[in-house]
């Protein structure tokens, strides 16, 4: 036989409400009756019924989390922060990739939404509000992270993009370089904004903006090794070709790195190259990656915990958009 919350209770002496809120970690509960109610369930290895639950409680303590590409570790980071925070609290997480595909990312939220969870929190690859629209009259909050939709009000953790931008080609420039190409991307915000801010410093410090030397590409994350190799490629047989190149990512870096080597090239003697994310293998590559650093756990951190505001709210919380401040990381690739 199962052993029930209410049977914990009884050993204890205490009341069934007093086992629940040690269970959802609430803070009404002294560190001495916690510490006899954790040991009990242990001893007794009780498992709590979620579907019994979900009815006594309206929600199931599920977060639906839905990214563009789990093998890209800028997610995996973020999810890290995302799964860490939400555990403390005794939510679980459901974690799905859209493999940067608009059209399975609505079915993901479709499914997601037929689990009942309690909130989702998306990097998105829409185009478009529809989507996000139909989440909302499920009346089911949610977080943006990353990416943000234009015309879309909505509830958003990222970084300051346009920021991450200037870092980047502002280094670049103080090393010497005075051809500087940029590797980004068609739609997303974090392209444009990255874009904007490439742009920004060129013109601050005196440099032509040169179309040639901007490579817009659809495939940002997915496949984004292979996407830097063929832009980078292309810039190569420019002429002049350029001395220096920022990254819209650290996956297409490694791409454009590869590309320049493959030529012959040394870096960051003849090519200056920074990416953007710090991704954890960044300082492993064979030429050790600058990059822009997104703080991609703490990004997973506060769409956790702006999520469990919203699950545990009113419900009238005005959207709340929160940028986390880039630093530039300096490696071989761009610093003798």
């Amino acid at each position: 036989m199962s052993v029930r919350m209410k049977d914990i209770a009884r050993d204890l002496g205490v009341s069934a409400v007093t086992v629940s809120k040690v269970l959802r970690n609430h803070r009404d509960i002294g560190p001495e009756t916690r510490e006899r109610v954790l040991q009990r369930i242990k001893e007794l290895n009780y498992q709590p019924n979620p579907n019994a639950r979900a009815l006594a409680t309206g929600k199931t303590h599920l977060v639906g989390l839905i990214v563009p590409d789990l093998q890209h570790q800028f997610f995996a980071q973020v999810t890290k922060g995302v799964s860490r925070t939400l555990r403390k609290q005794g939510y679980g997480l459901i974690i799905s990739s859209s493999e940067e595909n608009a059209e399975f990312e609505r079915q993901e939220i479709d499914q997601m939404l037929a689990r009942h969870v309690d909130a989702l929190i998306i990097a998105s690859t829409q185009k478009t509000a529809q989507s996000f629209n139909r989440i909302t009259a499920r009346r089911v909050p949610y977080v943006l992270v990353d990416r943000k939709l234009a015309g879309l009000k909505a509830n958003f953790i990222g970084t300051d993009d346009v920021r991450a931008g200037m870092l980047a080609t502002e280094h670049l420039i103080a090393k010497g370089c005075r051809r500087i190409a940029h590797i980004g991307g068609d739609y997303l915000s974090t392209a444009s904004d990255r874009l904007a801010g490439y742009r920004a410093a060129l013109i601050q410090h005196g440099f032509e903006v040169s179309e040639k030397y901007i490579c817009h590409r659809t495939q940002l994350d997915d496949a984004a090794v292979a996407t830097g190799y063929r832009a980078m490629q292309a810039l190569l047989k420019l002429k002049p070709r350029p001395d220096g190149v920022f990254c819209f990512s650290d996956p297409i870096a490694t791409g454009a790195m590869q590309a320049v080597l493959e030529r012959g090239f040394r870096i960051p003697q003849d090519v200056a190259i920074v990416g953007c994310g710090n991704v954890l293998y960044a300082s492993a590559l064979r030429v050790p990656l600058s990059s822009v650093n997104q703080e991609s756990e703490t990004m997973g951190e506060c769409a956790a915990k702006m999520v469990l505001e919203l699950v545990n709210g009113d419900g009238k919380t005005e959207a709340r958009e929160m940028r986390l401040r880039p630093e530039l990381v300096l490696r071989a690739s761009s610093d003798l």
